[in-house]
């Protein structure tokens, strides 16, 4: 860490470490310029307007840092709704899966309100009003914070429900559908498309499964 960085306890502890100015109003008296002073040390990564992430320790003072889309994505709206009504879904959640190989430049997040995609430095945030109280949901880990995203069966029916959430072709989803087929517990994919209504989206699925 460069000597010259100081950073208060209170943000260095936090469980997001994607921050907005008035995250740190009981922190600075003037939480902006610090941020401002804080971002030309390289202790923190300007995401988009009124969001900042802080650097890992290993990182702090290194301007090339950048963080993870997925990790941004989830920070954001866990600063704004909260880390319990938010998670990582559709394609965002097949790549931690594992079932998308290559990165793309969007997020999905589901979130309690409706809003416009986020552009940011690392990628587009794209936004999906859900409650995920009624999702079926499996803890993550990322390198700004740690929350929830979709488990396989949920993202398959959202992926097969929405195919083109997020930007992807349909020769993608289906890749990402068939992928996605191998993981899943089908009992449990059943129960989900049930109680979600999703008969269309669980048979669509099933073709991809076998196809």
């Amino acid at each position: 860490m460069n000597g010259r960085v100081t950073i208060p306890t209170a943000l260095a502890r936090r469980a997001n470490k994607v921050l907005r100015p008035r995250d740190a109003a009981d922190v600075y008296a003037h939480p902006r310029s610090e941020f401002e002073r804080l971002l030309e040390q390289a202790v923190f990564c300007h995401i988009s307007t009124g969001y900042y992430a802080l650097a890992p320790l290993d990182r702090l003072g290194d301007p090339r840092w950048r963080p993870d889309l997925a990790a941004a994505a989830l920070g954001v709206a866990q600063a704004d709704y909260g880390r319990d009504a938010v998670a990582l879904m559709s394609i965002t959640a097949a790549r931690r899966h594992g079932a998308l190989p290559r990165a793309i430049g969007t997020a999905v997040v589901a979130v309690p309100k409706q809003r416009p995609v986020l552009h940011t430095k690392v990628g587009d945030v794209v936004f999906v009003k859900r409650d995920v109280r009624r999702l079926d949901l499996e803890q993550v880990e990322t390198e700004l914070t740690a929350g929830w995203m979709t488990t396989p069966e949920q993202t398959a029916l959202d992926i097969a429900a929405r195919p083109k959430l997020g930007g992807i072709g349909a020769a993608d989803a289906e890749e990402v559908l068939r992928a996605l087929a191998r993981r899943i517990d089908w009992t449990v994919a059943e129960e989900l498309a049930r109680d979600q209504h999703r008969p269309a989206a669980l048979a669509r699925l099933k073709e991809a499964a076998v196809a």
